[in-house]
């Protein structure tokens, strides 16, 4: 394999920094881009004598860092983003701006030294739908623009437009991937919107796990490995530029399902509860019942399968969760 340098935007984050690791076990260069926000030093902290990792503190929001730093890789994986449910909520402007603008940045350095782009997109960009499972031709459904929960999924819905448009119109070398909700070491035990952190910290801390609604609700959780694999995969296949790829596993929970899994590996004595959405996010908020991706297409052009089954994953993340916070 010709060792390449990549571009990592949000590498300090969760996906990004086990993104990172694969990248530098493949023997490839990594320059990592992240402003900290969320990202934590501690997830590359093992890279810093490696002379094939360098770490920028910066954001995407600054051009001048971007255009500089893109001119100088291969190619670029970009995943900083304002990311979790909870966080869109309470600070929406930060958010768009981010997920708008940022991405915006890259794509127009990416164009400018032709370098190819991985866009990191999110399985909330199905919105509201009711047609599952999810196909990446399906139809997004949103709610109304007064009520937060969907600037993120239109913010990314954005960046997926001007993904296609650069590689319609100027031949841009551009990927999009769907993430279904990636979990597993280095997730973020203030949560950010991660329902497997947020169980697996109250578990931890001897708390009810709370679940929110009647608990019916389903995803479809996909550990991070899996996650990585099919990111790479989606960078190496030239067959899937211009397309979008849904990154997960076919298996669909429901959430009081996981919170039980959960209970039973940490404490079976826990008890679980159930609160009104209202309680946790406020009254301006909209949930999705199921969450469950096609991942056909994947299968076929990236030759992508998730391959790790929930319990062997969350038995991984838990003794991560105990080792580390």
């Amino acid at each position: 394999m010709t060792k390449k340098t990549f571009l990592v935007t949000g590498g300090a984050g969760f996906i990004g920094s086990n993104l990172v690791d694969a990248l530098l076990l493949a023997n490839h260069r990594v320059v990592v881009l992240d402003d900290l926000s969320v990202g934590k030093r501690a997830n590359f902290a093992h890279h810093i004598s490696n002379p094939d990792f360098e770490f920028i503190q910066g954001s995407v929001l600054d051009m001048s860092v971007v255009d500089r730093l893109v001119a100088a890789v291969d190619g670029v994986y970009h995943l900083a983003a304002v990311v979790g449910v909870t966080y869109v909520v309470q600070n929406p402007l930060h958010g768009i701006l981010v997920n708008s603008k940022g991405t915006e940045n890259v794509f127009a350095a990416a164009h400018k030294y032709r370098r190819k782009v991985l866009f990191a997109s999110t399985s909330e960009i199905f919105g509201k739908s009711t047609q599952v499972p999810f196909k990446e031709t399906d139809n997004s459904v949103f709610g109304p623009t007064s009520v937060p929960r969907w600037a993120y999924a239109l913010a990314k819905a954005l960046d997926e437009q001007l993904a296609f448009a650069y590689y319609r119109q100027e031949g841009l070398p551009v990927t999009v991937i769907r993430y279904f909700n990636a979990y597993g070491p280095r997730l973020d035990p203030r949560g950010y919107g991660s329902v497997i952190a947020r169980f697996i910290t109250q578990a931890l801390a001897g708390q009810p796990l709370t679940v929110y609604g009647d608990g019916q609700q389903t995803r479809s959780f996909t550990f991070v490995k899996d996650s990585v694999r099919g990111t790479m995969a989606a960078m190496d296949f030239c067959r899937g530029e211009g397309m979008a790829f849904n990154i997960g596993n076919p298996e669909e929970v429901t959430i009081a399902t996981l919170a039980h899994h959960i209970q039973q590996l940490v404490n079976p004595d826990l008890e679980i509860v159930h609160i009104p959405y209202e309680q946790a996010y406020g009254k301006n908020f909209e949930e999705t019942r199921r969450r469950l991706p096609d991942v056909s297409r994947a299968a076929e052009i990236l030759d992508f399968r998730a391959t790790v089954p929930l319990i062997e994953g969350l038995q991984w993340t838990i003794s991560w969760f105990k080792d580390n916070c």
